[in-house]
């Protein structure tokens, strides 16, 4: 075995076919784009073109808006957080900031803020098929960039306090 009789296994590699370089190629004169029209020329192939014909994209009504500086909170339940006091992942007796919610592993990234929603406190797994509300731990001090009012209104039934603070700032560019 030498280094000259290594070849590619067959069909590996494919010569590139030579276009309008004469009849003997096989793809000479047009260059297999068959005769005169749009097509033939370079430069063709336009997407969403019809022909001259009203396109659909440009056929169909537009509708909505999508505001380009929109805020994204990532959004999470206070069942959730009661979930991660009882697993012992989040201290009640200590203030839970957004800091403390991704270190915990309950949040995976902030984005532009916290939101806090009243949700997630009804256990439907209790005995006998009835709804139960699980109670949420008492006297417990939250600050987020954003809740809910039914979320404020049942950390304070326990006896906590929920914070709302401002939505982070977007950064100006440095002037120079």
């Amino acid at each position: 075995m030498r280094l000259t009789d290594l070849r590619d296994n067959p069909g590996a590699s494919k010569k590139k076919k030579r276009l309008a370089r004469g009849p003997g190629s096989g793809k000479g004169k047009t260059a297999g784009r068959g005769i005169k029209g749009y097509k033939s020329r370079s430069g063709s192939t336009v997407n969403g073109f019809e022909g001259g014909q009203m396109p659909l994209h440009r056929r169909l009504p537009k509708r909505g808006f999508s505001k380009p500086f929109r805020k994204a909170f990532t959004v999470i339940n206070l069942g959730q957080i009661q979930r991660f006091i009882e697993a012992g992942k989040i201290k009640a007796d200590a203030e839970i900031t957004e800091a403390v919610l991704l270190e915990s592993g309950l949040v995976r990234r902030i984005k532009d803020g916290v939101r806090v929603l009243g949700k997630g406190l009804v256990d439907h797994e209790a005995e006998g098929g009835d709804v139960v509300v699980k109670p949420l731990t008492k006297g417990l001090k939250i600050t987020v960039t954003g809740a809910s009012q039914g979320a404020i209104e049942a950390v304070a039934a326990a006896g906590g306090t929920l914070t709302v603070t401002a939505p982070k700032a977007e950064e100006a560019p440095a002037e120079g």
